[in-house]
């Protein structure tokens, strides 16, 4: 068992990543503050904010910035009483696209199991402004589970059906960890409730291409993260992202081991030969870390 890193530790040098320019990071920023929008670069505290940033281009955090989840690897302020709607957000997002001239969108949200249909029609109801503009981005999602409720597999299904119908360009929904570590990392999240999402999104749209991501650095084992991705590529999951943990704060999850830069490669490199189409794998990456370029 390896031994949780000290709270006080410093980074490897691997995972030191350059702020950026000033003014690239504040031409975003200025974006993000005027139009009053969430994006998961600053409320997630991403280590390739600069560098997005630096390229104009941000990851939408939609329906506020307080999840009802309580994963103890995740920035994201909690809270069992998120605020309301904004019916001005969909136009909002819309406006900060046009404005940084993206040409492909990802839309994450917080999870919101307060909502009747856990925010999917509100997905769509963004997608569908944003396609207002023209030439219209193609728009990748990272949504949660839509678990729970009267009749919760029933209405997983729909809920991920909602959001199909919409014909997004990727489907992207995050394991995070391996099936043992589930409980203790995101808490409100199960491992097989996750892959069946991504093996909905397969039954309702076959050639929809799904993706998800896994943070090593919990206490997880080489062999775990394989079987995981045996698992993904089971449920017809195309696209990967592998990346390191890093603990937001003292109050979050320590990190139990950084993983070094030659075993994400070959942990890459093993995902390829189990045929997932794109591989992103290491220390930095994130689940939309250079989405675009797929």
């Amino acid at each position: 068992m390896v031994a949780p890193t000290p709270p006080l530790e410093r980074l490897p040098a691997w995972l030191h990543r350059p702020i950026g320019k000033a003014s690239d990071l504040s031409t975003v920023q200025k974006i993000i503050k005027e139009h009053q929008i969430h994006t998961i670069c600053e409320e997630g505290r991403c280590p390739n904010r600069g560098e997005c940033y630096a390229q104009h281009t941000a990851t939408f955090l939609l329906m506020g910035a307080v999840c009802t989840r309580a994963c103890a690897f995740c920035q994201v302020d909690k809270g069992q009483a998120p605020m309301a709607l904004d019916p001005q957000e969909p136009d909002r997002v819309t406006r900060a696209v046009q404005l940084l001239g993206l040409r492909y969108v990802v839309l994450t949200s917080v999870a919101r199991d307060d909502l009747p249909d856990h925010g999917a029609h509100w997905f769509v109801r963004v997608m569908a402004a944003i396609r207002q503009l023209q030439p219209a981005p193609q728009i990748e999602v990272l949504t949660p589970d839509f678990w729970g409720g009267r009749g919760a597999e029933r209405t997983q299904a729909e809920r991920v059906k909602t959001v199909v119908q919409a014909q997004p360009a990727c489907y992207n929904h995050n394991l995070e960890t391996v099936e043992r570590l589930q409980g203790p990392v995101r808490r409100g999240g199960r491992y097989h409730r996750s892959l069946a999402v991504l093996a909905l999104v397969k039954e309702f749209a076959p050639n929809l291409p799904t993706k998800s991501g896994l943070m090593l650095g919990h206490g997880e084992t080489e062999a775990e993260v394989i079987t995981t991705l045996e698992d993904l590529r089971a449920v017809g999951c195309d696209r990967l992202t592998l990346g390191q943990y890093m603990r937001p704060s003292l109050t979050h999850r320590p990190v139990a081991r950084y993983w070094r830069p030659e075993e994400f490669d070959r942990l890459g490199e093993r995902a390829r030969q189990l045929g997932f189409t794109q591989v992103r794998s290491g220390p930095l990456v994130r689940s939309s870390y250079h989405a675009g370029e797929a």
